[in-house]
């Protein structure tokens, strides 16, 4: 931790140099992002979202990235081919890594989903790459696309239709960035299933609202969840600890909240990052949420140190209990997670 370099007065991580007051003080073109920069060139990745002025834009997320000639899209998942945007992948795979997690699972929606009191197996599907560059990511494995093992949608399916796996959970990474292939892996397993698997989605929420909307419903017809992680309300603190903008999640949860109201198929949470995911930020979101349905559940995750943000401590339980609090003022469901790292 070092003194905020805007203020002079406040904590601030190292990485960032601007407490989150000064941080929501800026505008976004005056946010901090060196940290991101350097570190994602070091994985070979984009420093920032490619917007070149010609040649194909890619819009299966809010970046909506525009690459020069054989350059990455900031996932470093996509990439412009003679002038098209197509996957790294070959057809019929993806980059990800599956195994099994026996049900009730650590699951975030856990405490409320009907799949997690059936008996047998959560199927995780872990996506490499990410359209958001979180500096605390607790999955950060993801980034090391080189190492990715590639799977294909026939391995996939075969291991979804077991008879003892109950739930499908894609997350990562974040699904976005392969949300096509996981698609088409989710409709097969339905259909071959009979739907007889429940279908979730783990994500930062930032997808191609069109894509958004086949996902949920194919969680909707087999009672699964899609899960938001609402990760910050300002802009300027999702831009600071995370590289993007995350405006577009609060759009499609909106988006998806009229499509499905009074029903438990959407839920949020926000990982209580110490100082930056603050009273205001849970406020912020808990409101928004609160405009659209009281009822639905929201958690609150304690933080750990990981990644590049690990000069913050855990998240202290005066901030979970405040956070706690104010998030109750406005909804009716709201849980605690990670409470053993307390």
């Amino acid at each position: 931790m070092t003194k905020c370099l805007i203020c002079g007065q406040r904590p601030a991580a190292k990485i960032i140099g601007a407490c989150p007051e000064c941080l929501r003080s800026l505008s976004m073109e005056q946010v901090p992002l060196a940290t991101h920069e350097s570190s994602r060139k070091a994985l070979g990745l984009p420093g920032a979202a490619p917007h070149q002025s010609t040649g194909p834009q890619c819009r299966l997320c809010a970046n909506e990235c525009r690459p020069g000639a054989d350059e990455l899209g900031y996932c470093g998942l996509r990439k412009n081919t003679s002038g098209r945007m197509s996957p790294v992948a070959p057809p019929g795979t993806a980059l990800v890594h599956i195994y099994l997690d026996p049900l009730p699972t650590n699951c975030c929606a856990a405490w409320f989903c009907r799949g997690s009191r059936e008996r047998g197996y959560n199927l995780a599907v872990f996506f490499y790459g990410c359209n958001f560059d979180c500096l605390f990511c607790q999955n950060h494995s993801h980034k090391q696309l080189a190492r990715a093992p590639l799977l294909t949608e026939e391995r996939l399916v075969e291991a979804a239709l077991h008879p003892e796996v109950r739930c499908i959970c894609f997350f990562g990474g974040s699904p976005e960035p392969q949300l096509p292939f996981a698609l088409k892996v989710s409709r097969r397993i339905l259909k071959e299933s009979q739907g007889k698997k429940h279908i979730c989605w783990e994500w930062n929420g930032c997808g191609n609202p069109g894509l958004v909307k086949k996902a949920a419903e194919l969680s909707f017809e087999s009672g699964g969840t899609v899960k938001f992680d609402l990760k910050s309300f300002a802009p300027q603190i999702s831009l600071a600890l995370c590289g993007v903008d995350n405006r577009r999640a609060y759009e499609n949860f909106s988006m998806l909240s009229g499509r499905y109201p009074k029903k438990d198929l959407l839920t949020a949470t926000t990982l209580l990052v110490p100082y930056y995911v603050d009273k205001k930020e849970v406020s912020g979101t808990a409101k928004f949420i609160a405009g659209l349905d009281k009822n639905i559940p929201y958690s609150l995750l304690v933080f750990h140190p990981d990644y590049l943000l690990t000069d913050l401590p855990r998240t202290p339980r005066e901030q979970v209990d405040e956070c706690s609090n104010e998030a109750r003022r406005h909804l009716s469901r709201v849980n605690v997670g990670n409470i053993q790292l307390l």
